[in-house]
């Protein structure tokens, strides 16, 4: 999928805002629309999606209505089907919405431009209508490293390189639990050596 053309891409900008803080808002989502499929789907691929540029209230009814969670997010991902097989992609692949508001806060925050975050949290977006996730630090593995590949391609430097605090915080507990985790399992293993050799002893004498 070199140039994107048989790849169709509805843009619907619901806030005026957007043309505001981005110079060509609908030309900076295509690109990086295009470049996430371009990663995962093959050259003559077709299908289609649709993506929503809003403000932070309607970002929080859609956040409520199918999160369950009454608060603004940066971005939304409804995928159109449960599992998406990349050589063979649906007509529809989804949905996805972004919030000005908060991608403009958190590219203060996180000291980026906000084309930049914009262009991350699309691409972010359009890997979720593929089937990739991040529930946990598995799937994050695989996700993160792709994105992070795609950006690269852009220009974009590595969004996950300064991690939050709490980001870190989390990846290493999760890191110290599966090293506890392994090392339990190391010890169990050298008990049943242990008693396995006990029972051979006994059965010579």
């Amino acid at each position: 999928m070199p140039d994107g053309s048989s790849i169709e891409i509805d843009i619907r900008i619901a806030s005026s805002a957007w043309r505001a803080a981005l110079p060509n808002p609908a030309a900076a989502v295509r690109r990086a629309v295009v470049a996430a499929l371009k990663a995962e789907l093959p050259a003559k691929a077709k299908t289609s999606l649709s993506i929503l540029l809003t403000d932070d209230d309607e970002m929080r009814k859609l956040n409520a209505g199918w999160r369950a969670k009454d608060k603004p997010t940066n971005v939304l991902s409804f995928p159109a089907e449960n599992a998406v097989d990349p050589a063979k992609p649906p007509a529809y692949l989804g949905d996805v919405a972004l919030g000005l508001a908060t991608c403009r806060r958190e590219a203060r925050e996180q000291k980026k431009t906000l084309a930049d975050h914009v262009t991350h949290l699309v691409v972010h977006g359009v890997l979720h209508l593929i089937g990739y996730d991040h529930m946990d630090d598995e799937q994050a593995e695989a996700m993160e490293p792709l994105e992070t590949q795609i950006l690269a391609g852009m220009g974009i430097a590595d969004p996950y390189r300064m991690a939050s605090p709490v980001k870190k915080a989390t990846k290493k507990k999760a890191a110290q639990k599966k090293a506890v985790k392994k090392k339990t399992v190391k010890k169990k293993a050298a008990k049943k050596v242990v008693k396995t050799a006990a029972v051979a002893r006994k059965k010579k004498a």
